[in-house]
């Protein structure tokens, strides 16, 4: 057993989400969103994380990570857990994030997500993007997604992730999951084969770049129901960064295949829950001839409008999530505003329905308890060389310096003495002049010159 699956176990019975490990720190678990250094590990010395690290780590990404300085790849422990890895090098040494990812896929009832995302698990065709900020649960909220169609359909899934999360078992649906580097080079190359594998249903881990993007609009506009992701916060915002990765001279072209390939946006952001945990607050997005005629003709800012009207087919905007959780007592009011992107109308749905916050006291609230300053001694971690570190003599201090003697008083001014341009200007007065007395010797030059001009 390696090293690190303690701290794995830990994490599972902890319910924390992610293990940060850096180097010359004690790893720290993110638990219901806050960051706390575990507390009967010790210090990892740059040498120490590299050979936890090296320990469970492939061979191709062991390469990858010696060249790139990064490299991704998942870790699973039979009967726990699978964890998405992330090897880094920063200023302190080698570093590392683990994402904790269940063995048991969440269903969609577990989740509680709304009919109207679980009618887009119905389609035929089309393209339904999940969107987020990182580690924002799109990856559990499509996981959700494509269990629900392997209990209810009779069809073929293929999945490409980078790597691959969660694992799905064979129930009514065929599922084949590839991983970009180990089952295929790219994003693109796997969505041009997928054309050529009879899938019903694609789901793409990443939408990264125009290529891949390009490439699944074409697949769902060819009949196939294709999944995606991108990193938006709102609805309306991932229809502009869609239709933005292309060029200028593209925009109109894509325009009209998006307005009638896009089926529906679903962008969600997790809150702290008043208890232990994290909950989502989701806002839906579904492509109706409205919403289509808006994104066809480049006006996206209408599709707010087209939202707020749409309530009926289940589109919802964030902040009516974030208020339906607050009044719900799930997450506090300043939490959810926090969180909210329209935090000006988040504010008045607040004043209409009575309720207030106070961000100060969430943030004091929030805090997480400090860390007890004597770190466990390195040899008490078997399985790892003790790395002394020294500790820094303290520099010498300087002497207090002694008591101020009073101030002289200050100077009196004097007089100041006459500019020199002026005291020259005086000197350059005419000797003709009354009152104006000539130096000894000095002679005025334009009167030399007269004299010794010719007549």
């Amino acid at each position: 057993m390696a090293w690190i699956d303690e701290l794995f176990k830990k994490m599972v019975e902890g319910g924390a989400s992610d293990l940060h490990m850096t180097s010359g720190m004690r790893p720290c678990f993110r638990s219901s969103g806050d960051i706390t250094p575990v507390s009967d590990c010790p210090e990892l010395s740059a040498e120490q994380l590299q050979q936890v690290l090296y320990e469970i780590t492939p061979e191709r990404n062991l390469l990858e990570f010696e060249e790139c300085n990064d490299t991704d790849f998942a870790y699973e422990i039979v009967g726990l857990a699978r964890f998405r890895a992330n090897l880094f090098r920063d200023r302190n040494g080698p570093g590392a994030v683990f994402r904790q990812i269940p063995s048991e896929v969440l269903s969609a009832e577990k989740l509680n997500l709304p009919k109207a995302v679980l009618d887009l698990c119905m389609l035929s065709k089309g393209l339904v993007v999940v969107t987020g900020p990182t580690g924002s649960g799109k990856s559990t909220t499509l996981a959700a997604m494509i269990d629900h169609i392997n209990r209810t359909r009779s069809d073929h899934i293929i999945t490409i992730e980078d790597p691959i999360e969660f694992v799905h078992q064979q129930k009514r649906c065929l599922i084949n999951q590839r991983e970009v580097h180990r089952h295929t080079s790219s994003f693109k190359r796997a969505l041009r084969a997928a054309l050529r594998e009879d899938p019903d249903i694609v789901l793409v881990g990443e939408m990264r770049d125009l290529e891949t993007i390009e490439i699944a609009i074409e697949t769902a506009e060819t009949g196939h129901l294709v999944f995606g992701t991108l990193h938006t916060n709102t609805a309306p915002s991932t229809v502009d960064r869609i239709i933005d990765q292309f060029p200028a001279d593209r925009q109109n072209q894509i325009r009209t295949m998006l307005s009638s390939s896009l089926k529906g946006v679903v962008a969600q952001t997790l809150c702290k829950k008043n208890a232990n945990g994290r909950v989502a607050a989701l806002e839906v997005l579904i492509v109706n001839t409205a919403v289509a005629a808006n994104i066809r003709e480049g006006k996206t800012h209408g599709i707010v409008s087209a939202m707020q009207i749409g309530g009926k087919l289940g589109m919802r905007l964030l902040n009516d999530s974030l208020l339906e959780l607050v009044k719900g007592g799930l997450v506090d009011p300043a939490e959810a505003y926090i969180k909210a992107v329209n935090k000006d109308d988040l504010a008045s749905k607040y004043q209409a329905n009575g309720i207030s916050f106070d961000l100060s006291a969430h943030a004091e609230a929030s805090e997480p308890a400090a860390a007890t300053p004597n770190a466990a001694p390195a040899s008490a971690m078997p399985g790892l060389q003790a790395v002394q570190r020294s500790t820094p003599t303290p520099a010498a201090q300087p002497a207090a310096p002694s008591a101020p003697t009073p101030r002289s008083p200050l100077p009196q001014r004097q007089a100041p003495a006459p500019a020199p341009e002026k005291a020259l200007e005086t000197a350059a007065a005419k000797p003709g002049e009354k009152g104006s007395a000539a130096p000894n010797g000095w002679s005025d030059p334009f009167e030399q010159f007269k004299r010794q001009r010719p007549s």
